[in-house]
């Protein structure tokens, strides 16, 4: 068999294992508040969260995937060997801070390592000066602004998510609300799953394509329906390996969950996503999910700081709200 074709199936072999990876850092991101609540299970939280992760190729089409493929790197000066070390840097920063423990962004490390590896070999063939010839800065201005907007979007709609649902249920009584809110986390955090394959999945398959289109075997950058398929699979057969390492810094060490606040939180985080599938931009899923999981804090923090007989007015202090508080 030919090494250059030997290189490219090892290649998109590395890029998959990236997938794998992604698959249990990321687990957390989708689970981490059904497992806080007590909802599911882990190993049932896993087993939906997996399902909804695969489901996202059916209505979720390729724009995040040609974003990270072609969009922020000029194809000009991807190679093979670039993309190859790309996903080794990715992969080794994913195991590292799997092991401490942080819920960091394998979306920014994939980029980050691609676009690494892009520069280096301008660099190397067009001088130093030309380092920076191989970013496309219109790809990298929405991309590198949703560093911030899309966890701020999360905070902001998980926010006022838990003040709407306050008002609508303060005439609820709280064991009457709280088996409402256990029902709907579960639509929520499958809502939060297929949010999180469609975006994710994407970014896999955009580095596999352009695996192909480098080696010549693709003409134009159009994913392959195999390619995304091997993406979303992977992603989902992945995440059943768990996240857990993450999972309990995500639903214990950030503010404990109830019910409302994960149904909340996980709302707010899959609109957030999808408002960037929609847009074509590579997000952090772990930075939306923190992001969604603090406005739910903060809502909580301020009624545990309310005085007992304020909580029976309408509005965010309810007759409930202190048995589904979301903060330590």
């Amino acid at each position: 068999m030919d090494a250059s074709l030997l290189l490219v199936i090892f290649v998109i072999f590395v890029a998959l294992v990236f997938d794998f990876i992604n698959g249990f850092h990321d687990a957390a991101n989708a689970i981490a508040t059904v497992v806080a609540t007590r909802v599911l299970s882990p190993f049932v939280a896993v087993l939906w969260s997996a399902a909804f992760n695969v489901l996202a190729v059916f209505v979720i089409g390729t724009g995040v995937a040609k974003m990270v493929g072609k969009g922020l790197i000029d194809l000009h000066f991807v190679t093979v060997p670039v993309i190859l070390a790309g996903l080794l840097g990715a992969i080794t920063w994913n195991l590292l801070t799997w092991w401490w423990k942080i819920p960091s962004s394998s979306s920014h490390t994939l980029i980050g390592g691609y676009a690494g590896a892009a520069m280096a070999n301008a660099a190397l063939t067009e001088g130093i000066g030309k380092t920076f010839a191989a970013l496309i800065p219109s790809g990298w201005i929405l991309t590198l602004a949703f560093i911030f907007i899309a966890p701020i979007t999360g905070l902001l709609l998980a926010y006022v998510m838990m003040i709407l649902t306050s008002w609508l249920f303060h005439r609820v009584e709280g064991p009457k609300a709280e088996r409402w809110f256990r029902r709907a986390q579960l639509v929520s955090s499958a809502f939060m799953s297929l949010s999180h394959g469609g975006n994710d999945a994407q970014k896999t398959a955009g580095i596999i394509t352009g695996v192909l289109v480098s080696a010549g075997a693709l003409r134009s950058f159009e994913v392959p329906h195999w390619v995304l398929w091997s993406a979303y699979l992977s992603m989902g057969l992945c995440t059943l390996a768990g996240g857990w390492r993450i999972v309990k810094t995500m639903s214990r060490r950030i503010t404990h969950l109830r019910p409302q606040g994960g149904f909340c939180a996980e709302t707010a985080a899959a609109l957030s996503i999808l408002l960037a599938t929609q847009l074509k931009l590579p997000i952090s899923t772990t930075h939306v999910i923190t992001g969604a999981i603090t406005g739910v804090g903060v809502v909580a923090e301020a009624d545990n700081n309310t005085p007992v007989g304020a909580r029976n007015r309408p509005g965010i202090h309810n007759k409930w709200a202190g048995s589904n508080s979301l903060a330590g």
